[in-house]
């Protein structure tokens, strides 16, 4: 505030005690602002502070300078200390420091300067405002913030007419700078230290702030620039790259325009190997690319398509330890052959032969090379060749198959002879000669059933073949003939079984006409109950067929084996019965195995399994028409029966196939696995070749429980629903004790007798006479099926009460045959 003479006076303002100040708001806030940026004010005593005034050398200065002309605009008035009260301007002209060099009879000197802020023309041509470079070099400066954004020139020091002027600085004052600045005299440089000056000091000051010789007395060096500098040392097959900024020991800025643009050039130098060098994202300005060890094929790439680019540019320094070795890409692309010759048992050795230029590749190298996807293939020469085309990839991926599923080492990979499609692909891809494969052009037959040579039905025959009938007999022929096996998958009621009598028929008749002086015997396993009918069926369509039905041991039948077949072209067992006596029937001569209903040994623990895949016959077919219920691993068995290595090992497939499909739902890999599994498995659908067919009715009956018997149902389904929850926390080991709870609840819900919870009449059966007695009113005859035996008894003894002639059958049943045949008469 002012005193009564006008000179201000304090009063009762003090720093670090504004709140209570008189004055206007605007302005109190932007005092107490500037008290709070005081060092002073935030030291918490340690620090004396005076309160009267402020030292503006020492606060922060972000913001200082415009928080100081905001005090102004505001009407605080800007007065210097002491009584004369001089005022304080900030109207100076902005200013920005330079380094001058001067040279004068062979020495240089050095000075600060403080230039008005203008074009670079006008800047190199020096100023008059410096501290050392006009008519008011002498007069004092005074800096303002911290580090210093503003210099106060002081006029007529010490007189009525001094006056103090700001002048803003751009940009604020470093160290050093204020070091040059305050100097009483300039820095002198004799001769002899003048290449270290210039190589040591000089770019650390034209890295403080421009340097310039006013007079142009002194030619002034360019300033130096960064530059990338990586160090390679070179070694056996590796090259290890090591990066770094030079900015001349920390003395220059990072540039990181500039250093953006050296990490640029270094990537379009690299081109399509930029990840090598660069790996990730593209870096930050100021990154270092990482340092690395580069081995194989990228030390390759690196020596000799990027390392030659990077010596060329400038702003790279490229630093080698040795003589980087020699490496050529080949001018011409490979050449590719495959033969096979005939191995062991199904298998054939697949060879791979591989020249360019003249130059033999090795084939393991080759193989490890493309299945670790590497770009490209050395070879001893130094001579190296890209694997990046859809030949060489796709062979990748034919090898890798053939070695994951046939177990086989790289060195040695074979092919099965099932693998037709895969052998047919290599064909496509014209790395195999045809006459090579002239076996596998004949199996293509089987993946395009237009292309198989139709097989006219033998004439004893007794049955007219539909259609798709006739393509699988041919379908059948080819295979046996041929010895492969193969999956015949037909829905239910296709004829399967009729289709597999014609080619069992057509096997003997051929056997006749080429005077073959042993007759082909077939074994065929099925299910206890269908191995009568399988006799029947025979009998009914090829009559001169000789059928020798198994049923039972041969301790019982008291003839051996090989008397029972004696004679016969078919024998037909039970798979109970083909697994007891399995030495028996191994011991004989088999053209054929056929496993009928096959989805019962899927299991490839179970020892039926095991039976089937020892049994030696060069044919096997399997006969199904569910070949996959729950998963894959039973297509596997069932197809693993009848064509041994077409989908590897169980572990392999699992890998291969399984995983990726049922997994990952990858679905390039369900193709391959159904191209691969198309020759060798037949199967069709009534919509497809039989849409002439009724479908299949189905009536469902719902039916309420008798009052006696819902009771006895309830309670005893509380007690297992209580079992049942505490049991599911870990189904997999409860699994056993879940299902017995649910299938004893499936038999309550039958009879209760049969769980023992008690007598009630059973809706079920009551409705079950109904039906039978308006089928045996109208002349027809029924088959009652049951899941539960005790139950089947219930209702053969309920039909017989009600006057119903029925027939039993169940596994305990030794005359089967006898009772179909009495049943169908």
């Amino acid at each position: 505030m002012r005193g009564a003479r006008g000179a201000w006076i304090k009063g009762q303002a003090r720093w670090g005690h504004l709140d209570g100040l008189q004055a206007d708001p605007a302005a109190l806030a932007l005092l107490i602002e500037l008290d709070v940026l005081d060092p002073a004010a935030n030291s918490w005593g340690y620090t004396y502070r005076d309160d009267e005034w402020m030292q503006l050398d020492r606060l922060p200065s972000r913001t200082l300078w415009s928080l100081l002309t905001d005090l102004e605009a505001a009407g605080v008035a800007l007065v210097s200390p002491g009584k004369a009260q001089h005022p304080v301007r900030l109207d100076g002209e902005p200013l920005t420091p330079r380094i001058s060099v001067t040279e004068n009879r062979k020495r240089l000197a050095v000075r600060g300067e403080l230039v008005p802020v203008r074009d670079d023309e006008d800047a190199d041509a020096g100023g008059d405002a410096g501290s050392d470079g006009g008519s008011e070099a002498s007069e004092p400066l005074v800096t303002v913030g911290n580090p210093p954004i503003a210099v106060g020139r002081v006029t007529a020091a010490g007189t009525a007419e001094e006056r103090i002027v700001l002048h803003p600085l751009d940009p604020p004052l470093t160290g050093p700078m204020r070091d040059l600045l305050a100097a009483d005299t300039p820095i002198s440089v004799d001769t002899a230290s003048r290449e270290r000056f210039e190589s040591d000091y000089l770019p650390r000051l034209q890295a403080i702030a421009p340097v310039v010789s006013p007079d142009a007395s002194y030619t002034v060096p360019a300033p130096p620039s960064t530059v990338l500098e990586v160090r390679v040392d070179h070694g056996d097959g590796l090259a290890h790259l090591t990066w770094r900024w030079d900015r001349l020991g920390g003395s220059i800025r990072p540039d990181r325009d500039r250093e953006a643009g050296i990490l640029d050039s270094v990537r379009s130098t690299a081109g399509a190997h930029a990840s090598i060098v660069l790996p990730g994202e593209r870096p930050d300005a100021a990154m270092v690319p990482p340092d690395q060890t580069l081995r194989g094929a990228a030390a390759v790439l690196f020596v000799a398509e990027v390392l030659p680019g990077l010596r060329s540019l400038e702003s790279v320094r490229v630093i080698e330890d040795a003589e980087a070795p020699s490496f050529r890409a080949a001018s011409q692309a490979p050449d590719v052959s495959v033969t096979a010759q005939p191995g062991t048992n199904d298998w054939f050795d697949l060879s791979v032969q591989v020249r360019i230029e003249g130059e033999d590749v090795d084939f393991a190298a080759l193989f490890r090379a493309l299945s670790e996807n590497e770009p490209i293939l050395v070879l001893p020469s130094g001579t190296y060749f890209s694997l990046d085309t859809p030949e060489l990839q796709r062979l990748r991926d034919l090898i890798a198959e053939a070695s994951a599923l046939s177990d086989r080492p790289i060195t040695s990979v074979q092919v099965s002879r099932y693998q037709a499609d895969l052998w047919e692909e290599l064909v496509e891809l014209g790395v195999v000669a045809r006459q090579e494969i002239e076996w596998w052009m004949r199996v293509r037959g089987l993946s395009d059933h237009d292309q198989l040579t139709p097989i006219e039905p033998p004439p004893t025959l007794r049955a007219e073949l539909r259609d798709y009938q006739r393509t699988g007999l041919s379908w059948l022929h080819f295979l046996r003939t041929h010895q492969l096996g193969g999956v015949l998958a037909d829905d239910m009621g296709l004829g399967k079984t009729l289709q597999t009598i014609a080619m069992i028929e057509k096997a003997r008749i051929d056997a006749l006409e080429t005077g073959d002086a042993q007759h082909p015997l077939f074994l065929i396993v099925a299910p206890t109950s269908v191995v009568g009918n399988w006799a029947a069926e025979c009998a009914r369509f090829a009559p001169e067929l000789r059928v020798a039905a198994i049923s039972a041991m041969g301790n019982k039948r008291g003839t051996a084996l090989a008397d029972e077949a004696a004679g016969a072209h078919v024998v037909v067992t039970s798979y109970a019965l083909f697994r007891l006596e399995f030495d028996a029937y191994a011991a004989l001569d088999w053209q054929g195995l056929i496993l009928d209903e096959a989805q019962q040994i899927k299991n490839p623990s179970s020892q039926g399994y095991k039976c089937a895949r020892m049994l030696d016959a060069p044919f096997t077919l399997v006969i199904t028409g569910t070949p996959l219920e729950n998963n894959l691993l039973e297509l596997w068995a069932l197809v693993s029966l009848a064509c041994p290595g077409l989908l590897g090992g169980r572990r392999s497939f699992t890998e291969y196939y399984r995983t990726p499909i049922e997994r990952e739902r990858d679905n390039d890999r369900l193709r391959t696995l159904q191209r691969r599994i198309r020759p060798f498995l037949l199967r069709r659908t009534k919509e497809l070749v039989a849409a002439e067919l009724p479908p299949k009715q189905e009536q469902q009956l719902v039916l309420d429980l008798h009052p006696t018997h819902r009771r006895l149902y309830d309670r005893r389904l509380a007690r297992e629903r209580q079992k049942v929850l505490g049991l599911v926390d870990d189904v997999d080991a409860n699994r056993f004790q879940i299902f017995r709870s649910l299938t004893l609840l499936r038999q309550l819900s039958l009879s209760p007798d049969l769980v023992g919870e008690g007598e009630a009449p059973s809706a079920k059966l009551d409705a079950l006479i109904e039906l039978l007695r308006e089928a045996a009113a109208e002349g027809h005859r029924a088959l009652v099926l049951s899941q539960f035996t005790r139950f089947l008894g219930r209702a053969r003894d309920a039909a017989t009460d009600a006057g119903i002639a029925s027939l039993y059958l169940d596994g305990s049943t030794t005359n089967r045959a006898a009772v179909i045949d009495q049943f169908r008469t």
